[in-house]
C-alpha cells in the first residue's frame, strides 16, 4: 500500500517545475515534504491528486493510476491553499456536503475540532480570515479518514496556540487510526519532532528522501573557539560555517571522531532546519 511518483516531470512555460521525479509515500508514515518557495512542492502534491497533468511519468495509489480514476483519488485527500467550496457555502454545510464525496468523513471528530478551534461554524467559507480558512481546511483534512492526507502549508496564518493545538490533534489522530500524512511546510523545525520520513525537493528535483533519523546521523555539528573548531576541520567534509564573536558552529557530513577532541570543542547532533539550509542555500 503506498502512493508511487514514477519519473514525472511537469513545465509551465519555460519552467521546469518538475523534473524527473521518482517518490515512494508508504501506508502509515509522517512524511514532511520540504523545499524551498518555487520548489515544486505544491507542484507535485497537485500532480499526485490529479488536479494537474503531467507531461511524463506516472502516479499510482495502491497500484490504480490516478488519472481518470475515481476509486484511487478517492483514498487521498488534499488541503491546499485553494478553496474548492462554493462561496456561498457555511462552515456546518461543507461539513454536511463533505461527507457526501468522502463516506468516512466524521461529522462529530469535525465538530469538537471546530468548537476546540473555535470556529465560527456559521460562517461563510469565503469569508474566513487566512487563520481561520486553514483551521477550516485543517478541520476537514483530518476528518475525512482517508488513507492518504496531503498538506500543503497547512498552519498559514495561525497564530502559536492554533499551531500546537494541530501538532497534538494531528498526532493523537494518527496514533488513534494510522494514516499517511505529508506535510509540505516551510516551518521545519516545528515539523522536526513529528515527521518520520524526509522528501528534500530543490528546482524541480528530489535532492533526498528517507528517514528523518537516517538523515541526521550523516553528520554533526562541532561548536567552539574559531581556531580549536577550524584546526579539527582539516580534512572533513564540511557543510557550512555559522559565526559569533569568536566561537563557530560548524556542520560536518561523517562519523564524529571523539577521540581526538580538543579540549574546549563540543559535539552535537544535526538541526533538520539547519541541514535544509545548507543543502538548498547556494
Amino acid at each position: 500500500m503506498s502512493i508511487v511518483i514514477n519519473q514525472v516531470s511537469k513545465s509551465f512555460g519555460p519552467v521546469r517545475a518538475l523534473n524527473r521525479v521518482s517518490v515512494t509515500l508508504e501506508e502509515g508514515k509522517i512524511y514532511g515534504l520540504l523545499g524551498r518557495n518555487g520548489a515544486g512542492k505544491s507542484t507535485l502534491l497537485n500532480v499526485l491528486t490529479d488536479r494537474i497533468f503531467p507531461e511524463e511519468g506516472s502516479v499510482t495509489v495502491d497500484g490504480e493510476p490516478v488519472r481518470d480514476n475515481d476509486r484511487a483519488l478517492s483514498k487521498m485527500y488534499l488541503m491546499s491553499e485553494k478553496n474548492c467550496y462554493p462561496e456561498s457555502m457555511r462552515v456546518k454545510e461543507a461539513f454536511r456536503w463533505t461527507k457526501e464525496f468522502y463516506p468516512d468523513f466524521d461529522q462529530e471528530f469535525a465538530w469538537n475540532l471546530a468548537a476546540a478551534f473555535e470556529l465560527n461554524t456559521n460562517a461563510k467559507v469565503n469569508k474566513l480570515s487566512t487563520g481561520y480558512s486553514s483551521i477550516f481546511k485543517l478541520t476537514v483534512a483530518l476528518s475525512v479518514n482517508t488513507p492518504y492526507v496531503l498538506l500543503d502549508e497547512p498552519v498559514l496564518g495561525l497564530d502559536a496556540n492554533h499551531r500546537d493545538l494541530f501538532y497534538r490533534t494531528l498526532l493523537s489522530r494518527y496514533t488513534q487510526r494510522p494514516f499517511t500524512v505529508v506535510i509540505s511546510t516551510h516551518l521545519i523545525e516545528e515539523v522536526a519532532s513529528l515527521i518520520e520520513d524526509v522528501v528534500v525537493i530543490h528546482k524541480g528535483e528530489v535532492l533526498r528522501q528517507g528517514s528523518c533519523q537516517d538523515l541526521l546521523s550523516q553528520g554533526y555539528t562541532v561548536t567552539g573557539p574559531k581556531g580549536l573548531v577550524e584546526e579539527y576541520l582539516k580534512g572533513k567534509n564540511v557543510l557550512g560555517v555559522d559565526a559569533l564573536g569568536g566561537l563557530e558552529s560548524a556542520y560536518v557530513l561523517g562519523e564524529p571522531d571523539r577521540s581526538s577532541l580538543p579540549q574546549g570543542l563540543e559535539l552535537s547532533g544535526l538541526d533538520l532546519q539547519k541541514l535544509f539550509i545548507l543543502m538548498t542555500g547556494k
